[in-house]
């Protein structure tokens, strides 16, 4: 008999903890009923508790589970298995179909959660779903950039034509060049905020609202009002050099004639310059300069034509959703992205290609240009996983957390990763053309390190760990 815990930080509110079982009970337990037995929710001084049983189908091994609703969701795991039969893989399975389950359904609250953020002394933005101009900036200029590399493979066409062969290659590559040089300030005109030295601190208030009451704010109230009513909570609070507070907020919504029951309220400060001024440090480079887009998307990004002319923008729901071990974790990625120049190494590596093709490599490009197309951004977005990969290394090695980041990831890649499990075959996530590769795989690695790594050679032992987890697919 062994006995394992686990502990699961949550955003919901005390009302909504017991309402997370029901959701786990009715998507999870229900549907595969046929997995689970001695299924029951009952009440244990107080806190709900939802209990259930895996099985093997060939009963060598059972696992008894029990989630108590309380913040954080505690689990225990009691496994019942023969001896070198413990059912280690199964377990794990079990852990993240619980994570999954619970993000998924805090997500759904988030749908009705009310957020209001400010950085002190810059403008006052709304909280609004992210426009497809910076959706695309993000996937342009973010990381290692080589969406916006292979942009050029539909360019170079007209740029032939108007330009004749020698002048079109010429042409392709400084444009590249160029944007490579200034690709930090083209990401940083997508944001919405610098953050300084003097303003360092992104003020964040949340407040879940039953659904039927965050209905009533969205229809009362446009986005000239939300952003009066952001401008009155700044005036009393920032402005005269005090912390944005809940009760402050309401107070503000009444005065609007808004008379609200939150279920939870949360006040939030994240210093997001100390934070990544102390992954900077870790990893002995330049403090790149650092923005915050307001939107509620999770999302980080690192971009620069090297290590001292760097820019990170990271999004209000990245501050969100995860605590600021999580977030230095994050930048930690997006740092190793810098000190590696991996934007000026792939430039080179797709500059390489692009050459190739009107050269030793033109008579397969004549032979079938489609299909050389195709094979090319398979190939290239293949090796951009290396360094995707390397980037999760440095994280680990420099910031020391590997698990904290492999939580991260998988708070914010939940439904991503929800994806790759009930596929039939995880090939499509590793042949896709995405320069991420799969995320169970990033998670599993960060989780099998040791803390932290020592590494050698960090691109090598990413490029081998990639293709060994290409291959282990393939069942190789």
């Amino acid at each position: 008999m062994l006995e394992t815990d686990l502990l699961i930080d949550t955003e919901l509110s005390k009302m909504h903890l017991e309402k997370a079982l029901d959701f786990l009970h009715k998507f999870y337990l229900l549907p595969q009923s046929e997995l689970f037995k001695n299924v029951s929710k009952t009440v244990e001084d107080g806190v709900g508790v939802l209990s259930y049983t895996a099985t093997d189908p060939e009963n060598k091994w059972e696992v008894g589970i029990k989630i108590r609703a309380t913040n954080p969701f505690q689990v225990k795991f009691t496994t019942s298995a023969p001896p070198k039969l413990e059912p280690d893989h199964e377990l794990d399975v079990l852990k993240e179909d619980i994570l999954i389950g619970l993000h998924t359904f805090e997500d759904a609250i988030r749908q009705s959660t009310l957020y209001f953020a400010w950085v002190e002394g810059e403008d006052i933005i709304p909280e609004a779903p992210p426009t497809r101009r910076k959706k695309a900036s993000f996937r342009m200029f973010g990381s290692n950039m080589i969406l916006i590399y292979l942009l050029f493979f539909g360019v170079n066409l007209v740029l032939f034509l108007l330009l004749g062969v020698i002048a079109a290659i010429i042409a392709i590559l400084a444009l590249q060049f160029v944007i490579v040089l200034f690709s930090d300030r083209l990401l940083l005109r997508t944001s919405d905020w610098k953050i300084t030295s003097d303003n360092p601190r992104v003020h964040i208030l949340e407040y879940q609202l039953p659904l039927e009451e965050y209905q009533k704010f969205q229809e009362k109230f446009n986005e000239n009002i939300i952003i009066k009513m952001k401008e009155e909570i700044y005036q009393k609070s920032l402005g005269v050099g005090l912390t944005p507070t809940c009760e402050l907020g309401e107070e503000t919504f009444q005065a609007y004639g808004f008379h609200c029951q939150p279920d939870l309220k949360v006040s939030k400060v994240v210093d997001v310059y100390s934070i990544v001024q102390e992954a900077a440090s870790k990893f002995n480079i330049t403090m790149p300069q650092v923005a915050v887009s307001n939107t509620m998307i999770p999302n980080a990004a690192a971009t620069g034509p090297s290590p001292n002319r760097g820019l990170v923008l990271i999004t209000t729901g990245l501050l969100v959703q995860l605590e600021e071990d999580e977030i230095l974790s994050v930048i930690g990625h997006e740092m190793g992205h810098l000190s590696g120049r991996d934007p000026l190494i792939l430039f080179s590596i797709i500059s390489a290609e692009f050459l190739m093709r009107f050269t030793i490599l033109f008579p397969l490009v004549a032979l079938s240009p489609f299909i050389y197309l195709i094979v090319a951004l398979g190939v290239i977005f293949f090796v951009a996983k290396f360094f995707e990969t390397r980037a999760d290394l440095l994280s680990a090695m420099k910031i020391g957390q590997p698990h904290v980041l492999a939580s991260a990831l998988r708070k914010i890649g939940y439904q991503r990763l929800h994806a790759e499990r009930i596929s039939p075959t995880r090939l499509p996530s590793w042949v896709n053309f995405d320069p991420h590769p799969p995320i169970y795989f990033r998670i599993d690695r960060l989780e099998n390190m040791k803390s932290p790594p020592e590494v050698k050679n960090p691109l090598i032992r990413s490029a081998r760990d990639v293709v060994n987890g290409f291959k282990r697919t393939l069942g190789l």
